[in-house]
């Protein structure tokens, strides 16, 4: 495992996130109920494959995802976020919410990012939920 170069807070998060891509492939999985390589790979941002493969494999590791195989597809696998990428939820609807405040965003963004903000805790709850009831019924199999 990597030594980190210190303990303090801000360090260890931006460790696993501070890249382009990290926190991108969450908002797929978590928001756009993207699951496969190839779904995530096919975002707007078109992410290079071998980038994705890494922070994939990156975000395995830190424990914000899991790989599964698919059932019905042997030769895909299945990113699922874990109860850690999940806690994620409210720091990436609170980036979003400044970039509406600061940045220029998409109408369709402005419109999605607007109803997270407005639908509150009660919203992320009901989010946050269903990827957890998701992730446990994928890590018993």
């Amino acid at each position: 495992m990597k030594v980190s170069k210190s303990l303090c807070p801000v360090n260890q998060y931006l460790e696993v996130f501070g890249d382009k891509w990290t926190l991108l492939i969450i908002r797929d999985i978590m928001f756009d109920g993207k699951r496969y390589f190839n779904e995530i790979r096919e975002s707007d941002e078109k992410i290079a494959s071998n980038i994705l493969t890494d922070r994939l494999n990156k975000l395995e590791k830190s424990g914000v995802i899991l790989k599964t195989r698919d059932i019905k597809h042997k030769q895909k696998n299945i990113y699922t976020l874990t109860k850690t990428g999940i806690d994620l939820m409210p720091i990436i609807i609170a980036m979003s919410e400044w970039s509406l405040n600061h940045r220029k965003v998409s109408d369709k963004d402005r419109i999605h990012v607007s109803n997270l903000i407005k639908g509150g805790k009660a919203l992320q709850n009901k989010m946050s939920a269903a990827l957890l009831e998701e992730f446990e019924s994928i890590s018993k199999n």
